[in-house]
Parts: structure tokens; C-alpha cells; sequence
């Protein structure tokens, strides 16, 4: 268990964990509340005001011609011969958990000096950089579900790609609106509709938070580890609880 992440793992796979935990807890958190704060009120489910949009194939090489013509780098946006189109989308990945990766195979084990038994497969935990962004280079019919996955490959993070989900961020009128795309959403062509401003749409890579939690896509030892958690959580809650009554009483005690 460690004292800063809480992070549990069973005591034959501690040597093959590391996790980045030398920072002081709730360090570097500042502008994560802040853009809370910002997102708070806003609705989230609301659908965004270009999935309803239409375009033919007239309207969509004009819109091309109007994205490239608005940025200032070599990100274009080029029509191909069979009526679809490619380009970049710019992805922020604002992740407060820990993502899994293959561990770089160092030899034997730290633990007892002989190499991993079989079936154990050595991975390790870090923390991606606060602010790390990615450009991807898609096609018109790329789905949102496929954009994670090839971010995943692009980290070569290995967790299920369920855990993730991709956000589509904008700002109106001092107000930020953040939306969940569906899995077969094309970020490319909200990106094309949005135009080039960050500001009016951009997207982001957090954690699936939703009202209904996906069990299957953990393993074994993480929900092992989540019951033991929740256990823990438990009986704190019940300690203070048993703590609250205790004084609660006492205090009535000492009056009578």
C-alpha cells in the first residue's frame, strides 16, 4: 500500500509495479479545480449544435478551403478522390489516474532474483504529464472510439480502452460546455465544422465517468483491489460514524 497514491497490488507483484508517487499528495491540482469550477454548471449532455449539420460534397470542399485558409500551421485538411477527407484534430489527455504500460524488460526480478514465472505479465504504472497533447492524423469516418484507440497505441498504454472516453470542450458566452462523444461519432468532421479554433471546440481524453460503472473492463486483480478499497472506505465511514454517536453521547452524559 502506498502512503501517498493508496495504491494496492498482491505481494507477489509488488517488484513488478512502480508507480510515480514521489509528489505530495493533491500536488498540482489547482488548475484541475479550477476548470471544475468552470464546468460545474454547465450541460453536459446537451448535444452540440454541429451533429445535426449537413453537409453535401459542394458545401464540404468549401468548408475545406475556409479551414485552411483560418490556420496558421501545416495541419491541413485535404479531399480525397472518393468524396472523403483527412486531416489533424489536436487531443489533450487530462487523466487523474495512473495508466498501465508494458514494462521494458530489465531481467530477473528485484524481489527474489529469478526471472518471472509464467502467466505474469510485467507492467508498469505511471502518471501521464499534466497537459500532454497529441495530434492524430484521421480520415473523415474515423470513429471517437478508434481516436482512443490509436492514442492508447500511441502511449502504448495497455488498460482496456473502455476505461477512456473522448470529451468535446467549448466555450459560449463565458460559459464551458463539455460533451461526451458517442463511440461512432467522427471527431474529424466536428472538427471541420467547429473550424480551427480551440476555443469553440477542442477535445480531450479523460477517464469514462459514468452514472454506470463498466466492471468488465477490469481485470481480476483491480477488482479484487477495488473490494478491498471499498472495504476499507466502509469501515473508516463506520469508525467515524461509531466516533460521531460516541462524543454525541458522551456530551448528553456530562449534561445530565
Amino acid at each position: 500500500l502506498s502512503p501517498d497514491c493508496s495504491f494496492t497490488c498482491h505481494y507477489r507483484c509488488r517488484a513488478l509495479v512502480r508507480l510515480d508517487c514521489s509528489g505530495p499528495p493533491g500536488a498540482g491540482d489547482e488548475d484541475d479545480s479550477n476548470e471544475q469550477v468552470l464546468e460545474k454548471d454547465t450541460n453536459v449532455d446537451e448535444p452540440s449544435e454541429w451533429e445535426k449539420t449537413e453537409l453535401d460534397q459542394a458545401q464540404v470542399e468549401q468548408r475545406i478551403k475556409e479551414y485552411n485558409s483560418q490556420i496558421n500551421s501545416n495541419l491541413f485538411m485535404s479531399l480525397n478522390k472518393d468524396g472523403s477527407y483527412a486531416g489533424f484534430i489536436k487531443v489533450q489527455l487530462k487523466l487523474v489516474r495512473p495508466v498501465a504500460v508494458p514494462a521494458t524488460n530489465r531481467g530477473p526480478s528485484l524481489q527474489t532474483g529469478r526471472p518471472h514465472p509464467q502467466g505474469v505479465k510485467r507492467r508498469t504504472s505511471f502518471y501521464l504529464p499534466k497537459g500532454t497533447v497529441k495530434h492524430l492524423h484521421i480520415l473523415s469516418h474515423t470513429r471517437a472510439s478508434e481516436v482512443i484507440d490509436a492514442l492508447l497505441r500511441k502511449f502504448t498504454v495497455i488498460d482496456n480502452p473502455r476505461k477512456f472516453a473522448l470529451f468535446e470542450r467549448s466555450e459560449k458566452d463565458e460559459q464551458v460546455y463539455l460533451r461526451k462523444l458517442g463511440d461512432d461519432e467522427r471527431p474529424l468532421r466536428l472538427r471541420l465544422l467547429a473550424g480551427p479554433s480551440e476555443k469553440v471546440l477542442s477535445f480531450i481524453l479523460k477517464e469514462n465517468e459514468t452514472g454506470e460503472v463498466n466492471w468488465d473492463a477490469f481485470t481480476l486483480p483491480e477488482l479484487h483491489n477495488f473490494l478491498l478499497i471499498l472495504q476499507r472506505e466502509e469501515e473508516e465511514h463506520v469508525r467515524r460514524l461509531r466516533h460521531r454517536y460516541a462524543c454525541c453521547r458522551q456530551k448528553m452524559q456530562e449534561a445530565l
